[in-house]
């Protein structure tokens, strides 16, 4: 199975050099022949902004025969088992086409947030 990278546009204008470096390590790492689901997430880093939402940035793994979009998506974000934030993403610009991987950042509101999140080895996964 050959997956390919890609970067949906603002990222490919905007994406510092070195961030691209270490995406494309980062999915040159991922084992994809032994995906058994038809989308996965790979963490590459989490933060919180100024307004204290959660900031977990991940490459997204389409398997898939199909072009995955995100229409109203349950995304939860877990660390150690538990999931300690969760939203509904409907994202307009991500369209990713089947066996194509691409790197997003999932942006949730501080009201969705546990306050147990200590966002360090955390986790995303659909609801």
């Amino acid at each position: 199975m050959s997956q390919t990278l890609k970067f949906e546009s603002s990222w490919d204008k905007a994406l510092p050099e070195q961030d691209r470096l270490m995406i494309k390590q980062v999915f040159g790492q991922i084992n994809h022949e032994t995906a058994e689901q038809t989308t996965t997430f790979t963490p590459l880093w989490q933060a919180q902004n100024y307004k204290g939402e959660l900031l977990v940035t991940v490459v997204i793994n389409n398997y898939s025969e199909d072009e995955l979009t995100f229409d109203q998506a349950p995304i939860n974000y877990i660390e150690d088992g538990q999931v300690l934030a969760t939203h509904f993403f409907t994202l307009k610009t991500v369209i990713i086409p089947p066996k194509t991987s691409m790197p997003w950042a999932f942006i949730y509101p501080v009201e969705n947030i546990s306050p147990q999140a200590t966002l360090n080895n955390g986790v995303l996964s659909w609801a």
